[in-house]
């Protein structure tokens, strides 16, 4: 067996948040530029105990939906006993002398604090016996503590947290890996559905979102940056724009040309021009008065049509690289008895968080406030710093609820044009983006074309899988870059359960930004394996189930990971994905669903996918009826999932697996950003579609296969294998197989 050897470094350049891990993300600076010293937990800085009483929790990491800010409170107050309907919870700011790991990003909360933040909780409660303790004169073994109470069962007496509170600060706190956490069965917190801390407010239109911010004396900022990315202003009219009504100044942001191959993960500022006013509607109207004229660069020649043109052209060439190669690849399909081939494709897809891009800052005297929604805010600290030169240390970042991020807001380009906007007028800026400049400047999900070839023996069992992979960046052999979440790992299934596999790759240039977007790679990748394996199925003459539970039987033991250290898109690194996990969430999924074991109408189908990411383990059932006119309705879906031991909030994990198939389907039907002469076609929604709640599926039926492992999160591995199951269904009931998305170029549409 040989693998592509890629150093660390690079590796997490290009890796994004595919799997998650210790370090995450977009690769920018080392982990601790981003995420800030790996600080160890202290209690005092994430609970809070008034006199009266009042129990106040922390939380440490960035809310954008995901239900964060509930949940890690939730591990804190469960092992204090605190009572969760009295108590508060407060946002942190960012802060890296305090708080590790404060992101949002590769489903990492729950697996990366799962036990940190109950050792807090614990720690808490631990110090509260030992001051009920002294101040009755008995064991500490003789205390319990309920509901934000200690008691002293024996003398039946107690004394509230409240009444406590001020002798903690001379109790040390206990060191945390010597305590020892509830038993699971009494949990009364941790696996019983809780309200979302900001959902009443949400639901009553409070302004707690970024876009909400306000500020005494606050001006309101626009950005017009090129099209082409790395343009330059030639000209403009800005004397012009600068009589127009409440304007207050309009200026040109010039920055170094980027000439790299590869894009930076995370620029920073950029080329543009800045339009502040009293009120966003007059600097936009201002906006639309611009007359610029741009300086492209060589970048203005790029077209989607161009980049499939050129992977068909690859595809016939030696590959730039060969990720891995088990086996007798060339031999086993000599010898197979039947062939497959395939080739597939998918699109650049923009992120699109119902909230715009939008950022708040107030620079002043050498300093500079700034509230952001920003999933790494560590990240936009650095770059404001950067951009006004100033210390980190002066920069203070609020983070404030976001309306959504699904990987954008892992970059931070808004936050620093808001910043650096706010001290070239000296004054509070609230810098808000349009739709359309969310469109037209994201860090897309990267596109990506996979030609494949397979042989199957006289059984119908998979003898040989040749993938040539071709997507973006640069370089040949162990000097293969790829674009940020471009990437397709050695240890992607279906490697080590196929005996001859090859993953070979050719890149092409890209100059346009790209980024993680949710479940990144694998949103597409599953798309690709899990379809391929379906017509593998089909062409072996055997059941879809059937077919892949003989191939995760055909697995290897597992191999030690890459030199990279980790396990390929598809999780943290070792020890990679477990076939009997999979296995037990693709028969849980076939039961529920009564795979094979239904009498469907004609135009009926049932179709099924897997996937392994984020340390989750998800299969997925959709059945779809297809009408003649190629109009698709998901009937109904069955999701089982495999992640750990625990659902911490039962409620959140069912509303973040409907959101990630409702997510997907989106991905699957309409969304596609196409180039042409160098920018992005697509400007708003009608043009890169979300379902409608029409559209979505009546049902979506979820169980949990509870597992002897760590809880992991989901909001990312929910999402891959709903593409290929709501494909592989269609295939079933119109007989169209599909390899290109979105599959309304394929003539297909919602009923």
């Amino acid at each position: 067996m040989k693998t592509m050897r890629i150093d660390r470094r690079s590796f997490l350049k290009v890796s994004a948040l595919g799997g998650g891990g210790a370090l995450i993300g977009l690769y920018v600076k080392p982990a601790s530029a981003q995420f800030g010293p790996q600080v160890a937990p202290v209690p005092s800085n994430y609970i809070k105990i008034a006199a009266d009483g009042t129990v106040t929790l922390m939380a440490k990491n960035p809310e954008v939906g995901q239900g964060v800010k509930t949940m890690l409170p939730m591990l804190i107050a469960e092992e204090l006993d605190a009572d969760w309907k009295k108590l508060k919870v407060e946002q942190t700011d960012f802060d890296d002398t305090k708080y590790a790991g404060q992101i949002a990003g590769g489903s990492t909360a729950t697996p990366i604090n799962w036990t940190p933040m109950r050792q807090v909780g614990a720690a808490g409660r631990a110090m509260l016996i030992t001051a009920a303790a002294g101040t009755w004169n008995v064991p500490e073994t003789e205390c319990s503590t309920d509901s934000g109470k200690v008691y002293h069962r024996a003398s039946r007496r107690s004394l509230g947290y409240g009444e406590l509170a001020s002798k903690l600060v001379s109790i040390q706190p206990p060191a945390l890996d010597t305590l020892k956490l509830k038993d699971p069965k009494d949990y009364k917190i941790i696996g019983h559905t809780q309200t979302g801390r900001d959902t009443h407010d949400i639901v009553t239109a409070k302004p707690i979102f970024a876009i909400d911010m306000t500020r005494p004396g606050m001006l309101y900022a626009c950005f017009e940056k090129c099209g082409v990315f790395g343009g330059k202003v030639a000209s403009a009219n800005l004397d012009e724009i600068k009589k127009m009504p409440g304007v207050r100044d309009a200026f040109v942001i010039a920055r170094p040309v980027i000439t790299e191959t590869i894009l930076p993960g995370d620029p920073g500022l950029e080329n543009g021009i800045a339009i502040v006013a009293d009120t966003w509607w007059q600097a936009q109207s201002a906006r639309k008065k611009l007359e610029v004229t741009w300086d492209e660069g060589p970048r203005v020649n790029q077209s989607s049509a161009g980049f499939a043109q050129r992977a068909v052209e690859l595809s016939q060439q030696p590959p730039h690289a060969t990720m891995r190669s088990d086996g007798d690849v060339e031999g086993a399909l000599k010898g197979a008895a039947k062939l497959v081939e395939a080739s597939y494709s998918y699109p650049l897809i923009a992120h699109a968080p119902l909230e715009p891009q939008n950022c708040t800052a107030e620079y002043k005297d050498g300093k500079c406030e700034i509230w952001t929604n920003s999933q790494i805010p560590g990240g936009g600290r650095r770059l404001a710093a950067e951009a006004l030169g100033i210390q980190q240390t002066d920069v203070t970042v609020h983070m404030v609820h976001g309306g959504g991020g699904f990987g954008r807001r892992l970059t931070n380009d808004y936050v620093v044009e808001a910043a650096y906007i706010s001290k070239k007028v000296g004054a509070p800026v609230k810098l808000v983006w349009s739709r359309e400049d969310d469109m037209a400047h994201d860090y897309y999900r990267p596109g990506g074309f996979q030609f494949l070839k397979a042989g199957l023996d006289s059984s119908g069992k998979i003898v040989a899988w040749r993938n040539h992979f071709v997507s973006y960046g640069d370089g040949q052999g162990d000097k293969i870059r790829f674009a940020s979440a471009a990437a397709m790992g050695p240890t992607e299934f279906p490697q080590r359960f196929i005996p001859n596999y090859v993953l070979d790759a050719s890149v092409m240039p890209l100059g346009i930004r790209t980024g993680s977007l949710r479940a990144p790679s694998s949103n597409a990748i599953a798309f690709v394996i899990q379809s391929f394996i379906d017509e593998l199925a089909h062409a072996a003459g055997k059941d879809p189930v059937q077919f892949r539970l003989d191939l995760l039987n055909a697995g290897t033991p597992l191999a030690p990971a890459p030199s990279s250290g980790r396990g390929g898109r598809g999780g943290f690194g070792p020890p990679g994905m477990n076939a009997d996990r999979m296995k037990g969430v693709l028969e849980l999924v076939a039961d529920k669903s009564g795979w094979a074991k239904r009498n469907l109408p004609k135009g009926t189908a049932m179709g099924v996918a897997f996937h392994f990411s984020h340390l989750g383990y998800f299969a997925e059932v959709a059945e779809v009826n297809v009408d003649p006119a190629s109009k698709v309705k998901v009937n109904k879906v069955w999701v089982a999932a495999d992640i750990g031991s625990q659902i911490i909030n039962p409620g959140f994990a069912e509303n973040l697996t409907h959101g990630a198939v409702i997510d997907g389907m989106s991905e699957l039907m309409d969304q596609e950003i196409t180039l042409d002469k160098g920018r992005v076609v697509q400007t708003n929604f009608h043009q890169h579609k979300l379902v409608r709640l029409t559209q979505a599926p009546p049902e979506i039926e979820i169980h949990w296969l509870k597992s002897d492992n760590p809880p992991t999160g989901l909001g990312e591995p929910a999402l891959p294998p709903i593409l290929p199951a709501i494909a592989n269904a269609i295939f079933v009931a119109s007989g169209k197989r599909v390899r290109s998305l979105p599959l309304s170029k394929s003539g297909f549409s919602w009923a």
